[in-house]
């Protein structure tokens, strides 16, 4: 799936990942392959995304919004 991540300053990340876990409002949730359409806000900690090629990558954000919606996510983070 294809994922950015981005700030108020920048691009963080954009590129095609296996999963992502984000630390959401009410607990901290992942996202696979062909995951169901969700909107969901975002608190402080980290987001940690494994990329096709198995590497690891961890951003940390203050908050935000994710938008999952057929194989594409977007974060709008702090």
């Amino acid at each position: 799936m294809k994922i950015e991540i981005i700030t108020p300053d920048k691009k963080l990340y954009e590129g095609n990942v296996k999963s992502a876990v984000f630390p959401g409002s009410e607990g901290s949730f992942g996202i696979l392959n062909n995951h169901a359409a969700m909107i969901a806000t975002l608190t402080k900690g980290n987001i940690e995304l494994i990329e096709e090629s198995n590497n690891k990558q961890e951003f940390q954000i203050k908050g935000g919004v994710v938008e999952v919606n057929k194989n594409n996510v977007i974060v709008l983070a702090e």
